[in-house]
């Protein structure tokens, strides 16, 4: 009977314990994640380097959809901003890549296609489009072209964005 007893015991400690680690409340990884009940994000985004974009455009979805945040809110609000030389990466003129390029180009469309239908705010700077030569006619449909991409980051940063600058 009393090995019955330290058995339940045990279980039901254990089960405990299980319940408050799986809570964000009680165990959480990111230590700057506690008390916070949203999540709001821009992304600078100015890699212009083909494989480096493509890894960080991921890495910034992966974060939107990351336990960690999703404990916070189900709807973190993210924004991602192009400017400098990234703009020639959400193009779909891509003559001037290569062929491995070329992929990782079709990689980053349908990051932004999945990144999109989650509700991301995807902009680019027509600014920076016309100084690398980008026609705003070539530029993915998932994004929303504005005239002045810095102007962009200032609003979300008045509005409590924090600021993740991509270089």
């Amino acid at each position: 009977m009393k090995t019955l007893k330290s058995i339940l015991q045990v279980i039901v400690v254990s089960t405990i314990v299980g319940l408050f680690a799986s809570n964000n409340t009680f165990a959480n990884e990111y230590v700057s994640l506690n008390g916070l009940d949203t999540i709001k994000a821009v992304f600078d985004v100015r890699a212009g380097k083909v494989k480096s974009a493509a890894i960080q455009l991921d890495l910034i979805h992966q974060t939107f959809k990351d336990k960690n945040i999703q404990n916070v809110t189900s709807k973190p609000d993210f924004a991602v901003v192009f400017g400098g030389g990234a703009v020639k990466l959400v193009s779909s003129n891509t003559e001037s890549y290569s062929a491995e390029e070329k992929v990782l180009i079709g990689q980053i469309a349908t990051t932004l296609k999945a990144m999109a239908k989650d509700g991301i705010k995807l902009e680019i700077c027509l600014f920076a489009a016309n100084l690398f030569k980008v026609d705003p006619a070539t530029i993915l449909p998932e994004l929303k072209q504005v005239n002045n991409g810095w102007i962009s980051l200032i609003g979300y940063q008045s509005k409590g964005y924090a600021l993740v600058a991509v270089f």
